[in-house]
């Protein structure tokens, strides 16, 4: 009188249509994945390889600008700190990251 009838689910058939489905619905974010690897992703690890063949292919004498804006000319270098000239007896040292950009010869004088 106070419990209602239980009633039995049939179990849905095995077959490939549901496979199907779920391979469809996951296909768009598969899509946006590959497209920000290629968008966003390649580029910037390109770009980093960029930079860190450029701050190791650094030499004595080249003309460098830092990222502050500090244009010179390498004087001395080490590991992690270089050391510009950036004018006549006057030197600064920065860190090796801080270049950003190699100058062509003769820029700085």
């Amino acid at each position: 009188m106070f419990i209602s009838s239980a009633f039995a689910q049939t179990a849905p058939a095995a077959g490939g249509g549901d496979m199907m489905s779920s391979l469809t619905s996951m296909l768009p974010l598969v899509l946006m994945f590959v497209v920000l690897y290629f968008v966003m992703i390649r580029p910037q690890m390109k770009r980093q390889k960029e930079t860190r063949a450029m701050l190791d292919a650094l030499a004595k004498g080249d003309d460098v600008a830092t990222a502050g804006g500090v244009v010179g000319r390498i004087s001395a270098l080490g590991d992690q700190f270089l050391t510009i000239e950036i004018s006549s007896g006057v030197e600064i040292k920065v860190q090796r990251s801080a270049v950003v950009q190699v100058l062509p010869k003769g820029s700085y004088k």
